[in-house]
């Protein structure tokens, strides 16, 4: 949930990176921090555990405009990847405002990407937030490797979709990330809705900050 300070006139909102262990969501927040100016983000915090490490910083972009007067701070996290560490995601993701689910493309990591992705479900259920009704993307990161599933697997496997029950969102409506696909389109009478995606090399950075932007565009949307 967004907290707004009125002394500094910001909006300060909560991005979580979400996936299983070594699928590189310290890797985009590590290049994300390297590249935002020092004067713009805060100091990163580092919380080791035995195989990985949570980081959070925030950060104060320069172009994704106002509401209302108010700037708009990110405060981004990533969440231990093994299931024994359930007890720290689920107090990560409490008062989430957009989330990033970062997949990792390899075919033997599928079975590990399924399993986070239903914790993910799981642990949000149990705050009483509805995964698809918040900002909400997929990465598909490691695009690079030999072994890299199609996304057409991927997308089958992570991003089936949900029914769109809201008469008003019952349209077809275009993936603005990926030409020739649809967030929402009617599949044997059912009106269905995935979450956007983007495709990654986070080690490279291709991909790391047009995922940020645009979950970060998904949240001001929700905001306004």
């Amino acid at each position: 949930m967004s907290m707004i300070n009125y002394a500094s006139r910001e909006i300060n909102c909560k991005l979580v990176y979400y996936g299983p262990g070594l699928g590189g969501k310290t890797t985009n927040l590590e290049y994300v921090f390297a590249k935002v100016a020092p004067e713009k983000r805060g100091k990163m915090v580092s919380l080791a555990t035995e195989t990985e490490r949570t980081l959070f910083f925030d950060f104060l972009p320069v172009d994704l405009g106002t509401i209302r007067g108010f700037k708009t701070r990110f405060h981004m996290y990533t969440v231990p990847g093994q299931v024994y560490y359930n007890a720290s995601r689920k107090l990560i993701l409490k008062g989430v405002d957009g989330l990033v689910f970062v997949a990792d493309s390899q075919m033997d990591r599928m079975e590990a990407n399924v399993e986070s992705m239903q914790n993910l479900y799981d642990n949000m259920a149990e705050y009483g937030y509805d995964v698809t009704k918040i900002p909400f993307l997929i990465q598909y990161n490691k695009r690079d490797l030999p072994n890299a599933a199609p996304i057409s697997e991927l997308q089958q496997q992570l991003n089936p979709g949900w029914e769109v029950t809201e008469s008003a969102k019952q349209r077809e409506t275009k993936d603005s990330l990926n030409e020739g696909e649809w967030l929402i389109t009617q599949i044997d009478s059912t009106w269905i809705q995935r979450a956007p995606y983007v495709e990654s090399i986070a080690v490279t950075g291709d991909g790391v900050f047009e995922t940020l932007k645009h979950v970060a565009k998904l949240v001001l949307k929700a905001l306004s």
